[in-house]
């Protein structure tokens, strides 16, 4: 199935393609001439235009220009670092599921590189890509009612820091005094699509 294009309200178009995520879009499609807003989601990309005219002139460019796959910000990219201390509910568990002992998870997940592919779900929160395989574990059959604000957690195979306490089903590795989203700060959101992320071990 090629790209798909579809107009979405009175100046945005709607991207989607088989096999391309959200951040992968936004690094190849979000500089086409004309484009005021770019939003990545998991697998798709809604870019806004000034008005319907100038979106329609910007189709022949959006179906033509190649997608990398391989899309990633430079190597030299400054990667926000969130110290994380490791003491969250579901850590034991996860390391049961997935066959290692607590440090080897934390070793693991603090050793990667994350990509925000996306946000959504609450104000803040980002959909960090590049969680190891190894701890790709499914979510809670039932949610929480609340996790707290500043809750390391991971789901499938993504990770993400809850920006508030509210009610979640991703495991608990950590926490962390970070505040992922202050309405008081600018910007706002400390993480958006295309930034690189890291958990640093901050021990009790």
């Amino acid at each position: 199935m090629p790209r798909h294009l579809e107009r979405f309200g009175i100046d945005a178009i709607l991207i989607t393609e088989p096999g391309v995520t959200g951040d992968h879009l936004m690094t190849s499609l979000a500089a086409t001439v004309g484009v005021i807003e770019a939003t990545a989601g998991a697998c798709s990309l809604l870019l806004r235009f000034a008005d319907w005219g100038t979106a329609r002139a910007a189709v022949p460019a959006l179906t033509a220009t190649p997608i990398s796959h391989g899309a990633s910000p430079p190597p030299q990219a400054r990667i926000v670092q969130i110290p994380t201390t490791y003491d969250g509910i579901d850590l034991d568990d996860v390391a049961e599921s997935c066959g290692l002992d607590p440090q080897q998870v934390i070793d693991r997940h603090s050793s990667a590189i994350y990509v925000v592919s996306f946000c959504g779900f609450a104000p803040g929160f980002a959909y960090l890509s590049g969680l190891p395989e190894s701890l790709a574990v499914p979510r809670l059959s039932t949610p929480r009612p609340r996790v707290p604000a500043g809750s390391v957690a991971i789901g499938g195979t993504w990770c993400g820091i809850y920006p508030r306490a509210t009610p979640g089903g991703w495991r608990i590795l950590g926490r962390t005094e970070v505040a992922v989203f202050d309405p008081h700060r600018e910007p706002i959101a400390l993480l958006e699509p295309g930034m690189r992320v890291q958990f640093t071990r901050v021990d009790l």
